[in-house]
């Protein structure tokens, strides 16, 4: 199991690979493997038969996972992809802060 810097729902920068420098929001993320699925990056295209649900069948395209480390979250006040830091807050769980500005992610 890896531990993941980024989380689901978590809109990202992709820093490597074909897709770089796009911007989306994760859709899944598999620790087990260290990988992140993220909305309109490393688009492939699947050859499927005809189901029930797409009786039609055909090529569908879809996002296939990158590997995390290929992806910085991404600050909104910021406007720049961001490591992430912990802070404390006292009778709460630890939260996710930006560390160029400390604002929430």
């Amino acid at each position: 199991m890896h531990k993941l810097h980024v989380r689901k729902g978590d809109t990202v920068v992709v820093i490597a690979g074909k897709d770089t420098g796009k911007k989306g929001k994760i859709l899944e993320a598999h620790p087990r493997t260290g990988r992140v699925v993220v909305e309109d990056v490393n688009v492939v295209k699947r050859h499927t038969k005809p189901t029930q649900a797409n009786p039609q069948g055909g090529i569908i395209e879809k996002a296939a996972a990158i590997h995390s480390s290929n992806v910085m979250p991404f600050c909104v006040k910021c406007d720049q992809p961001v490591r992430v830091g912990k802070k404390t807050v006292p009778d709460a769980p630890k939260e996710r802060v930006c560390k160029r500005c400390g604002e929430e992610l």
